[in-house]
C-alpha cells in the first residue's frame, strides 16, 4: 500500500512539476519575445528576430499602424524595404519620412537587415537572407503582428537587386515590386566586379556569395533577376535608375554604381519588354547613387505599391 502511495504521490509530482514547467515555458518564451522588441517611437519598433537560416539573431524594424493596438481583430498588408549596401535596416526611416508618410494608412512596413553588403541572397558559403526576409519575417509578423498574406516589396541599391531578385524567385509571393537604382543584371559586362567590391568592402571573401561569376555560372543565373524575368509575369513592376556621373563625391561607389548600373537595369527592362512582361519605368540622366533620388522614386512608385497592398494612395 505504501507502494502505491509512493508512485501516486510521484505521479502527482510529476504532474505538477510538468505543469510549472508548461507555465514556466510559456511565461519564458512571451517574456523573451517581448524583451526582444524595443520601442522606438510612438508605431515604430526593432525586433530581434532568432533566426536558423542566419545562425543568429537578427533586426527587424517594424512600423505598425495606427489603429494597431486598438483594432485587434484586424489583420494588415506588409511593405517590405530593403536597404542598400554598407547600410543597416534603419535606413528607410533615418533617410526618408517614411513614419509620417504611412500614418493611417493601415499597413505594416517591415524593414529587414540584409547584413552589411545589403545583398538580401543565400550566400553561397555563409548566411541565408533570402530565407530571413522570406521566410522567418513573414512567419514572426503573421504570428506576432497580425499580418496578412499581402505583401509588396521595395528596395534601393542591392535593395532593389532583392526587390526584384525576391519577386522573381519567388512567383506570386509579393503583390507588387519596385526596385530604386537596383542591380537587376548581376552578370551584365562590369557588373561582377562591381559586386565583388562591394563584398570585399566588407571584408568578405568575394566567393563566399555566388562563388565564381565565370565557373559558378549556373549560380550567379540562378539568382540573376534578368535571368529569373519570367516568374515576375503578372507582378506590377516599377524600375528606376540614373545614368550617373564618375567622380565629385571623393567616394568612387555611389556615382560609379549608378553609372555601372544603368546598362544592367536596361538589359533587364528589355528582357521584360521580350517576354511582354509589363513594367513602369524611370531612367533619368546623372543622378548619384544615392537618397537624394531614391525618395523622389519610392514617392512616384507609391500609387501601384498602394494599389498592390489594398491602401489608400
Amino acid at each position: 500500500m505504501s507502494h502505491h502511495h509512493a508512485a501516486g504521490v510521484s505521479r502527482r509530482t510529476v504532474a505538477k512539476a510538468a505543469v510549472a514547467a508548461g507555465v514556466t515555458g510559456l511565461l519564458g518564451a512571451r517574456t523573451a519575445t517581448a524583451r526582444a522588441a524595443t520601442r522606438i517611437g510612438p508605431r515604430t519598433l526593432d525586433v530581434s528576430v532568432a533566426s536558423p537560416a542566419l545562425g543568429r539573431s537578427a533586426p527587424v524594424r517594424l512600423i505598425l499602424p495606427s489603429g494597431f493596438d486598438s483594432q485587434t481583430g484586424r489583420t494588415y498588408p506588409v511593405l517590405y524595404l530593403l536597404h542598400g549596401a554598407h547600410d543597416d535596416y534603419t535606413s528607410w526611416t533615418r533617410e526618408t519620412d517614411i513614419e509620417a508618410f504611412t500614418e493611417g494608412r493601415n499597413l505594416i512596413v517591415a524593414m529587414p537587415d540584409a547584413g552589411p553588403t545589403g545583398i538580401p541572397s543565400a550566400w553561397r558559403s555563409g548566411p541565408d537572407y533570402e530565407t530571413f526576409q522570406l521566410t522567418e519575417v513573414p512567419a514572426l509578423l503573421a504570428r506576432e503582428y497580425r499580418a496578412s498574406g499581402v505583401r509588396a516589396v521595395a528596395g534601393v541599391s542591392t535593395g532593389g537587386y532583392g526587390a526584384m531578385a525576391h519577386a522573381a524567385r519567388h512567383p506570386g509571393v509579393f503583390a507588387a515590386a519596385a526596385s530604386y537604382s537596383g542591380i537587376l543584371d548581376t552578370t551584365a559586362p562590369g557588373v561582377p566586379p562591381l559586386v565583388d567590391a562591394i563584398v570585399a568592402r566588407e571584408n568578405l571573401a568575394p566567393r563566399s556569395l555566388w562563388g565564381s561569376p565565370l565557373l559558378n555560372l549556373l549560380t550567379w543565373r540562378d539568382f540573376n533577376p534578368r535571368a529569373r524575368a519570367e516568374g515576375l509575369r503578372g507582378t506590377p513592376l516599377y524600375v528606376s535608375s540614373g545614368s550617373g556621373v564618375f567622380g565629385g563625391t571623393g567616394d568612387w561607389l555611389p556615382e560609379a554604381l549608378e553609372s555601372a548600373l544603368w546598362l544592367s537595369a536596361h538589359a533587364f527592362t528589355d528582357t521584360l519588354a521580350l517576354l511582354r512582361v509589363p513594367v513602369t519605368t524611370h531612367y533619368y540622366s546623372g543622378g548619384g547613387h544615392s537618397w537624394a533620388y531614391w525618395k523622389g522614386e519610392f514617392s512616384a512608385s507609391w500609387p501601384m505599391l498602394a494599389g498592390a497592398l489594398g491602401v489608400p494612395e
